[in-house]
């Protein structure tokens, strides 16, 4: 049994890193982001932080904190576009990925590979994975999988650790 449920867990693991890769494989403005994947990881001091970020970004980007729902106009965004980290400039998102999920925060069934780095979040009692920018470490929100298909997942970001550029 041990075994059985092993190999169901390695086919199912192996499945859900190939479903992004298929669906970014259809986007040329992915396809493009994928293709700039090398970036230098950004450390700055807070100091360096609080100047280069708004009071309110600093507050999720690096304390960790989340905005008020429907706060963020980038909720209501339909152009084409990236959303890129506002922390740092790296694109993450691009429109292509984003859905309207109801809950107030722009949502995304999935991310420009290598973009995002997870940890598992205990400050709600129960886990949940939380997402970080990777270039510059800032946070931006949590997913859960409550999505739409392909993936299932919805990214659930902070609007204000986010900077939509329209293309």
């Amino acid at each position: 049994m041990k075994r059985r449920n092993f190999l169901l867990f390695g086919i199912a693991a192996l499945g859900a890193s190939v479903i992004p890769l298929r669906i970014n494989a259809k986007s040329p403005l992915v396809n493009e982001l994928e293709s700039e994947m090398e970036f230098e990881k950004l450390e700055l001091s807070d100091d360096e932080w609080k100047k280069r970020l708004t009071v309110e970004q600093y507050y999720i980007l690096r304390e960790e904190g989340t905005e008020k729902p429907n706060s963020s106009p980038l909720n209501n965004e339909k152009r084409k576009g990236i959303y890129a980290c506002a922390g740092c400039d790296l694109p993450l998102f691009t429109s292509e990925m984003k859905f309207d999920s109801g809950t107030g925060w722009p949502s995304f069934f999935t991310h420009i590979p290598g973009r995002i780095e997870t940890k598992i979040d205990f400050k709600l009692i129960l886990p949940r994975t939380e997402y970080h920018c990777a270039k510059c470490g800032g946070h931006h929100g949590h997913v859960f999988n409550d999505g739409p298909k392909p993936t299932g997942k919805r990214y659930c970001n902070n609007g204000d650790a986010l900077k939509f550029i329209a293309v």
